[in-house]
């Protein structure tokens, strides 16, 4: 059992957000799969504000599902108090969660992302508007963050403790640094550390490496955290949802799919792709997911090139019918998937590590991309 605010989830569990990824044809498959928390894609404050065309279809939930969970992404403490209150007013989500955790280029050059928390009192502003328009509507704001820029200009512990003390339902820590971005191993010993440094009171979520079940479990008993947070580890695997949740119950973690399981998944997804997207999109959409659900499987080459060019419903079942539906599960089909990339120097804005009490609001952050 997980609470955050006034929200109770039996199990311990939240799907980051992926840009591309997590819409709610994504969602309602892993929802299926397991509880817990799911996230959507990644919103800009100002998008929500200004109602860009899109964000519409990006923020949409199905009718029955619960908690509605979003995370927005600004770097204004106004633009994001205003985005927050669109979500009370109009009823638009049941949690809110805000990003600090995106390492990319072209968001931390602008001084968002992970970049932000560097400037603390900014940080401390954004997410003490960000309560203040929440609780108006009795709905929990989390945090979501990074260890830091690098490791030389660590922000994780202080952002922790202002998230907190100003209110925060939760904070999650992405343990890694902005210039790690996806590479290499995340430093699980940093959240054990944010969970001793804020209050007890207020749940601590770990996300990093977490490939399989058994690695959720190896989190918390080797931190004390509250629960975890699952991003690249489910690409092509919304079953991994299931399997956390028998596995941090107690019971015995489900038998892998075989390859005919995964391949009616697939449909599956293509299906609800497609009722939200429509056909043309939503084909297009589902492309980039067959690699990652034939990962470690022993599929010729050709095929799988096939699956990743597909033009409908039709095209699909005649080469999912070339699959053999009794190939096990790879046992080493865990591991990382998708971006991974390698370490870089984080680019960020001209003396922007000058003074880290500065509370100017960066120009032209509001971009989006992924969560972090």
């Amino acid at each position: 059992m997980l609470r955050i605010g006034p929200l109770e989830l039996p199990t311990p569990v939240v799907l980051a957000p992926m840009a591309g990824i997590t819409n709610v044809a994504f969602r309602r498959l892993c929802r299926e799969q397991g509880a817990g928390l799911y996230v959507c894609e990644m919103i800009t404050a100002r998008a929500l504000v200004e109602k860009h065309p899109g964000t519409a279809e990006m923020i949409a939930f199905d009718p029955d599902e619960t908690p509605r969970s979003m995370q927005l992404y600004g770097v204004d403490p106004v633009t994001i108090g205003r985005a927050i209150d669109r979500i009370v007013d109009e009823d638009l989500a049941d949690h809110v969660d805000l990003n600090f955790g995106c390492p990319v280029p072209k968001v931390t050059r602008r001084g968002g992302g992970a970049a932000l928390p560097y400037k603390r009192r900014l940080f401390e502003s954004i997410v003490r508007a960000a309560v203040a328009s929440a609780s108006r509507g009795g709905l929990p704001l989390t945090v979501k963050m990074r260890v830091g820029i690098d490791d030389d200009h660590v922000t994780f512990l202080d952002a922790g403790r202002i998230a907190a003390a100003e209110g925060a339902a939760a904070v999650a820590l992405h343990a890694r640094t902005a210039a790690q971005r996806y590479s290499g191993h995340a430093d699980w010993d940093r959240v054990a550390e944010l969970r001793e440094a804020v209050p007890t009171d207020v749940p601590v979520l770990g996300n990093g490496d977490i490939f399989a079940a058994t690695d959720a479990v190896a989190m918390m008993e080797k931190t004390g955290c509250d629960g975890v947070v699952v991003g690249r580890g489910c690409l092509g695997r919304p079953w991994l949802f299931g399997e956390l949740e028998a596995a941090l119950a107690g019971r015995p973690i489900p038998t892998p799919p075989r390859l005919g399981e995964v391949a009616a998944v697939m449909r599956r997804h293509v299906e609800l792709l497609i009722a939200h997207h429509g056909e043309r999109k939503g084909v297009r959409d589902s492309r980039k997911h067959m690699s990652w659900y034939l990962h470690g499987f022993a599929v010729g080459s050709e095929l799988r090139r096939e699956l990743g060019m597909i033009d409908g419903l039709e095209r699909l079942d005649e080469l999912l019918a070339q699959l053999d539906p009794d190939l096990p599960f790879p046992p080493d089909a865990d591991g990382p998937r998708g971006r991974q990339g390698s370490p870089g120097h984080v680019t960020l804005p001209e003396g922007w590590l000058d003074d880290p009490e500065d509370d100017t609001v960066p120009a032209g952050a509001d971009v989006m991309h992924s969560g972090g």
